[in-house]
């Protein structure tokens, strides 16, 4: 994308964050009343990802795991941590909506790449780390074509394609699209994961 179509993306996103805010700020609150009534404190889950070029930030969603752990003090499995409540927030999105939060500050945008681990960085393939060449979106092409259900080849293939043929129009399709998904509340996760296996690594 051009300097000009990239200046123009960071003000779309800002624009429709705010509103998307203020619209969505009465549901923003009852989430928060429920999971610190269902889940107790803290709120938010914080968790370092990678952003632009590979520069961490700090991403943003709502709590949807209890803090247990087992008698060596090592967090249970995520299957057993997740709540009835917070396997809804995931299934419908809910949970994504404090990134709402990172898109103003800059550090995503709507539509880009989802943010993985930090962890991840180092397997990826230099062809798999040109994800990082955007900032990270909240929802992506990846989304809307498996989600969870497809393999992290797969995953890579439609972030880099999103990179390579970027524009206002695919943004818009990939923002729509969603809706559709969250409402069948497909492709939440692979069979036997909560949500998709660990990446490990490229086999090559």
């Amino acid at each position: 994308m051009s300097h000009r179509s990239i200046e123009h993306k960071k003000t779309f996103d800002f624009v429709v964050s705010v509103i998307l805010l203020f619209l969505l700020s009465p549901i923003f609150i009852i989430i928060a009343v429920l999971i610190r009534w269902q889940l107790g404190a803290p709120i938010f889950f914080k968790q370092a990802r990678p952003g632009l070029n590979g520069k961490p930030f700090t991403i943003l969603k709502f709590r949807t795991m209890l803090d247990a752990v087992d008698a060596n003090g090592k967090p249970l499995p995520d299957a057993q941590r997740l709540t009835k409540f917070g396997r809804f927030l995931r299934t419908t999105s809910l949970d994504v909506l404090p990134e709402l939060i990172n898109v103003l500050r800059g550090e995503m945008s709507l539509v880009g790449p989802r943010p993985l681990l930090m962890h991840y960085l180092p397997l990826y393939s230099a062809e798999q780390l040109k994800r990082h060449d955007v900032l990270p979106g909240i929802t992506g092409r990846a989304q809307i074509n498996g989600r969870n259900a497809i393999s992290w080849d797969q995953k890579f293939n439609h972030d880099l394609w999103y990179i390579k043929n970027q524009s206002f129009w695919l943004d818009l399709k990939i923002l729509f699209l969603p809706a559709w998904k969250i409402i069948k509340r497909n492709d939440i996760n692979q069979p036997g994961h909560v949500t998709i296996a660990q990446f490990t690594g490229n086999e090559t």
